[in-house]
């Protein structure tokens, strides 16, 4: 009879230190969904933030070359060539909107970048070079401006998904930062746990037994 009360509180101990437990292995598989989720959001940053400003990069430069042999900015060129240089850099950025397309695009991204596209397909296309020049009159100034303006639209679309690019990187860090401030309060909360379950192991187990000596 005089071990029943001390096997009760072995009982409760036993209890006690379960729940801590399960706590302890809850706080766990948290902790390992949240190192997930930061792994997750860290590739999304590279695959659809970083990689995509490198997409619209290279597609701004192509974008300037077709804008050069269109004003005729060195006279040293040999335009009879022009047309196929044009419609090789349209080939170029069309290919890496292709591979834009592939990344995971806002609402706004998909609405620049389907402009962007309608612009290189359908204003941009030079079929025939006399349209821009002529030996006997010259540059037609006219479709030249005509080209420049549609450029130049084409040059703020990009623009406008660069911004995107930082709009949304930021949200990422800042969605990043929340998981891993999120992780080191779980990491006191399992510290205190643990405190916790070596208290209720000497208070329920051994305080009654060093009394007792």
């Amino acid at each position: 009879m005089r071990n029943a009360p001390f096997r009760k509180r072995k009982i409760t101990a036993l209890i006690v230190i379960g729940l801590l437990m399960l706590l302890i292995y809850g706080k766990n598989l948290t902790e390992r969904q949240a190192f997930k989720n930061i792994s997750s959001t860290f590739k999304e940053v590279y695959n659809d933030r970083l990689v995509v400003e490198g997409y619209i990069f290279r597609i701004s430069e192509n974008l300037f070359r077709i804008q050069k042999l269109v004003d005729h900015c060195d006279i040293s060129y040999d335009y009879s060539k022009v047309v196929d240089e044009i419609a090789e850099k349209e080939q170029n950025i069309m290919a890496i909107v292709r591979d834009f397309e592939k990344t995971n695009l806002t609402e706004k991204e998909g609405q620049y970048l389907t402009d962007f596209r309608s612009i290189i397909e359908n204003d941009l296309q030079i079929k025939n070079y006399g349209l821009l020049y002529s030996d006997s009159s010259g540059v037609n100034m006219n479709q030249v401006k005509l080209y420049d303006q549609k450029i130049s639209k084409a040059q703020l679309d990009l623009d406008n998904l660069s911004k995107i690019q930082l709009e949304e990187g930021e949200k990422l860090i800042n969605k990043a930062n929340i998981i891993i401030n999120r992780s080191q309060i779980w990491s006191q909360f399992e510290v205190a746990l643990l405190i916790i379950l070596a208290l209720a192991m000497y208070f329920l187990l051994f305080r009654n037994k060093f009394k007792s000596h």
